[in-house]
């Protein structure tokens, strides 16, 4: 019988290779032609699937958007420690992540040009914000989390304090420690604090 093909699989393997190059030499080194050699297959093959760069291009944000949210999702669990971890799983702080952050660092000039890989971005930016805000609301829940914090808008400053660390680490600015610690002290700013009481009243309770 003859060989049952995966066309996902070749596809995803295609991508694989746009993503190597956008990672090493950035998106304008993306061709068929490059391609095509990076995935070790023919010009004729990568037509086949994509018939143009832009295709190529789009189909290749999807992959990475899975990615990202499969890495997070592994990470996940429950309370402060699963928001965290998900939060340091944002962060390049290996050669995978890192390379998954240089992708789509390159993809988002891309997407200011081009309407369909711009909202990819957007919903995938939505999804992960609400999943952020979800896991804040569910450490509040446990008390984990300060309950008068309002769950959207941390998650608001929770990924863009991840995003600029991202930034940083690529650049060299702060170490993968570094944005790890920091990562840590913003999420110990948010715990409860045990009440204390008006320092008027325990005036008031001595002078009785």
């Amino acid at each position: 019988m003859p060989k049952r093909v995966d066309h996902e699989e070749r596809r995803r393997l295609i991508a694989g290779a746009v993503r190597r190059i956008a990672a090493d030499r950035g998106l304008e080194a993306v061709s068929i032609g490059e391609v095509a050699a990076e995935a070790g297959v023919s010009k004729g093959l990568v037509q086949h699937y994509f018939p143009s760069r832009d295709a190529m291009l789009r189909y290749t944000t999807r992959t990475l958007r899975d990615q990202v949210e499969a890495r997070v999702g592994t990470e996940t669990g429950g309370g402060r420690n699963g928001l965290r971890a998900a939060l340091v799983a944002l962060l390049p702080l290996d050669a995978e992540s890192r390379t998954e952050a240089l992708v789509a660092n390159a993809f988002v000039v891309r997407a200011l040009k081009d309407p369909e890989i711009a909202e990819r971005f957007r919903a995938g930016h939505a999804q992960l914000r609400g999943a952020v805000a979800a896991m804040v609301a569910a450490a509040q829940r446990s008390g984990d989390l300060c309950a008068k914090l309002d769950p959207d808008r941390e998650a608001d400053l929770l990924l863009a304090l991840v995003a600029g660390l991202a930034d940083a680490v690529l650049l060299g600015h702060r170490t993968p420690t570094e944005a790890t610690s920091l990562v840590d002290h913003h999420l110990s700013r948010l715990v409860p604090r045990p009440e204390v009481e008006p320092r008027t009243s325990r005036i008031s309770k001595r002078g009785s």
